[in-house]
């Protein structure tokens, strides 16, 4: 099993959202083969909890332009990994510690990547 198109639209607008508010380490995981519950993972981290926020909104305002709506959201009140399950796909940002500590890119390596757009940009400090 792959991720559907759909799922794909929705990785690919995430990440151009992220990527409008300088996210980084901007990745996406095909999960379909070992995950029932959602297709795909999409990966972002940010320097500040403030950064961390400002990305969640982005992707929540594109999302819904396009008619996505999240099915639950955790993690926002305090700032440092925030999850945002839409069925198809669930979006990770995390402030850059946990990204390190948890190094999900470890746990999901043998799923295949999704190829993001050309326009998506993994900002560095």
């Amino acid at each position: 099993m792959t991720a559907t198109e759909h799922a794909i639209e929705l990785v690919q607008t995430a990440a151009r959202a992220a990527s409008d508010k300088l996210a980084q380490q901007i990745v996406a995981f095909d999960v379909s083969d070992q995950l029932a519950i959602t297709d795909a993972f999409l990966l972002a981290s940010a320097t500040n909890d403030r950064q961390v926020k400002a990305i969640v909104d982005e992707v929540e305002d594109k999302l819904r332009e396009i008619g996505a709506k999240p099915v639950r959201r955790e993690g926002e009140r305090d700032g440092r990994w925030v999850l945002i399950d839409y069925g198809e796909i669930v979006v990770h940002v995390q402030h850059e510690e946990e990204r390190q500590f948890y190094a999900l890119e470890r746990l999901w390596r043998d799923c295949p990547a999704i190829e993001l757009p050309a326009d998506v940009v993994s900002h560095e400090r």
